[in-house]
């Protein structure tokens, strides 16, 4: 069953099995259950990763949030009896663990994880990106911190880089006890979070606001200081226990066409981004033509609309601006016109790698977007500066990884532009750092992140792949940990195969206060003792549960509760730079958030006690209860016929014991 979309619905859906027009060739499901009345195999509960958390670069534990926000897990008391802070503090706590930034990725983050979702077989996806985005909110309103260790460690390490990567390892290394020291080349730390990224997209205050956060850990900074020209890298060594390279890729790569295509006015989106986000870039030319396709191309036309172009102003300022070399005076909104801007993707508009939602905002905005073009040269004016893009019709596929272009012959034309804006890519300068350089102009690494044969220098983020700020966020945590390893003398060992941030029943037993025993040879017998979680087993590193492993019938419609956008037309849009995205309400959040299956653990639906036939599932004594301990069974009531298997809704309980 499709997902649901923003249009109305006139029948509520729910799973179903068989779709209409199908063929019913199913059997009664009481002919699978009672077809013996004992089996080898007994019920054992399995924790999986569900795919949302899967499909997260950052690893971020999904479900355990949104078990917290819904008020399924709670958080632990005091001696007092009552909760030690509130369930969303708590949620939010759950949450950075991963990632310290849920403000500003639950803004700009085209959210995989929500395309990962197993709801989508039922009717659409939980909004796991909304949720975030309110606990976000909620923490910078409450004034929340990081709790920073009471022992350092002694050890000092360098963070190159103060873009989501390096302020992911700054704050991990933070938590562990280390002295960490960002450097970085601009004014103010944020990377591509805010040189990449338009302030109507991720509010200044609130990106502002995460990151203090970090730095309150004690985390000092070397601003407008760049690493191989004001400092050497030999010093870096000499004063520093341990490196982590978050150089980022803010380097924009040029027009991919034959000829020369050097002009004043053709720029790199990263230029464009950057002069307009740090106040120089005022105004666009009249006809702008933006070449890419993805989230940024999205962002540089939808900053070219806003800015628009004014009457009689010099060429050249706007060039100069975007350069860096001069500030253009702020022009007043009355005295702009809007500015026609296409963009060019040589994929069609429904592949276009930018998120769904930007692009129909970038469409009610009158933005012309061209799918399946590619350019092929710039056309110059006597004054060397480009006066159009060529452009031709083409059909575009991955190819063995590889993109496969092929033009269609006759379809050229030219787009008039007063400015052209190559939106195809980054590249990572090395300056001063050439010894990092891989040949392939990125780090190459192995999977701690550690760069190849440089013990004690690790990286993250786009020197390693061009990617998500997600994906940045997660390198960082994952090479923290080995840069930690490594301060510690340990050997780096292997990764887990599914390498995200779990639940943690243990974690939840010494939160109760539930003590556990040594276990003494013979092992048989733990299912009664408090040395072992009876019939137990943590599968997180090593398995996603797919929608097949659940049992969807047992959810009903539920219609998704979605953020309010503001979406502007291409006259309102003009000088119009104010947020378009508004967080959900409490109530909201937790409505959402209850859309959740819980994919792979309990969520307490008691549907196991009820149908067990010979009673041998019961409910955990309050006492020595918690969340993934619901439930448990007598085996020597069970009889193996697997009905309390095939009525857990989130695959929660398999028959795997006796194997």
């Amino acid at each position: 069953m499709s997902a649901t979309t923003d249009n109305q619905q006139d029948t509520k859906l729910s799973f179903r099995r068989y779709k209409d027009g199908e063929p019913q060739t199913y059997k009664r499901w009481q002919d699978q259950i009672f077809q013996a009345s004992w089996s080898h195999k007994c019920p054992t509960y399995i924790q999986s990763t569900p795919p949302c958390q899967g499909s997260c670069p950052a690893g971020e534990d999904i479900r355990s949030y949104l078990q917290i926000v819904r008020g399924i897990e709670k958080p632990p008391v005091g001696k007092d009896g009552k909760p030690v802070m509130p369930a969303m503090e708590y949620a939010w706590r759950r949450l950075t663990e991963a990632n310290p930034f849920p403000a500003v990725m639950g803004r700009v983050c085209p959210a995989p994880c929500e395309s990962g979702c197993n709801r989508n077989e039922v009717e659409d996806h939980v909004g796991i990106n909304s949720v975030e985005h309110y606990l976000g909110e909620y923490a910078i309103k409450n004034n929340l911190k990081f709790v920073a260790p009471e022992k350092k460690t002694g050890k000092k390490v360098a963070v190159i880089g103060g873009g989501p990567a390096g302020l992911s390892a700054a704050y991990q290394l933070a938590l562990r006890g280390h002295s960490v020291t960002i450097f970085d080349e601009h004014e103010f730390l944020g990377g591509m979070m805010r040189y990449g990224i338009p302030g109507f997209r991720t509010p200044r205050d609130v990106l502002d606001a995460e990151i203090q956060r970090i730095l309150d850990l004690g985390v000092e900074t070397r601003l407008s200081t760049r690493i191989g020209t004001d400092i050497s890298m030999e010093q870096i060594r000499k004063d520093y226990d341990a490196v982590f390279l978050g150089l980022g890729a803010q380097a924009g790569r040029a027009l991919p066409v034959e000829g020369d295509t050097s002009a004043p006015n053709v720029v790199t989106a990263t230029a464009f981004l950057k002069a307009f986000n740090d106040g120089r870039l005022q105004h666009v030319g009249k006809r702008v033509v933006v070449v890419g396709g993805g989230d940024t191309s999205i962002d540089v036309a939808t900053v070219a609309r806003r800015l628009g172009h004014i009457q009689n102003a010099k060429p050249t300022d706007m060039e100069e601006a975007i350069a860096g070399r001069l500030a253009q005076d702020v022009a007043d909104i009355s005295t702009r016109d809007g500015a026609h801007v296409v963009l060019t993707s040589v994929f069609p508009v429904d592949k276009m790698m930018a998120s769904k939602h930007e692009v129909e905002q970038a469409k009610a905005e009158d933005i012309e977007i061209m799918g399946g073009w590619m350019p092929i040269g710039v056309v110059k004016g006597a004054d060397g500066r480009a006066t159009a893009l060529r452009v031709c019709q083409c059909e575009a596929k991955m190819v063995g990884g590889r993109l496969d272009i092929k033009k269609v012959e006759g379809t050229e034309k030219d787009l008039p532009a007063d400015l052209i804006v190559s939106a195809v890519g980054q590249a990572i300068d090395f300056t001063g750092l050439e010894e990092f350089n891989n040949g392939k102009n990125a780090v190459a690494a192995d999977k701690n992140y550690q760069v190849q044969g440089k013990p004690g220098v690790f990286a993250g983020g786009d020197v390693i792949r061009p990617h998500l700020l997600t994906t940045a966020v997660g390198h960082g945590a994952i090479a923290a940990d080995g840069i930690d390893q490594f301060l510690a003398g340990h050997e780096l060992g292997r990764r887990p195969k599914i390498d995200v941030h779990t639940f943690d029943l243990m974690r939840k037993y010494v939160e109760k206060g539930v003590g556990f025993e040594e276990i003494k040879e013979p092992l048989r017998g733990t299912d009664a003792s408090k040395g072992a979680v009876h019939n137990f087993d943590n599968r997180s590193d090593r398995y996603v549960i797919p929608h097949e492993d659940l049992f969807l019938g047992h959810f009903g419609y539920a219609a998704r509760n979605k953020r309010k956008i503001i979406t502007l037309s291409k006259e309102t849009a003009l000088g119009n730079f104010q947020e378009r995205l508004e967080p959900l309400t409490e109530a909201e959040a937790i409505a959402e958030a209850k859309r959740c299956m819980s994919c792979g653990l309990c969520f307490e639906c008691d549907n196991c006690v009820v149908y067990c036939p010979q009673t041998a599932v019961s409910k955990v004594k309050k006492t020595e209860a918690t969340t993934g301990r619901y439930v448990q069974t007598d085996y020597d009531k069970c009889v193996g016929c697997h009905i309390c298997h095939d009525v857990c809704p989130t695959g929660y309980i398999q028959m795997g014991l006796g194997e």
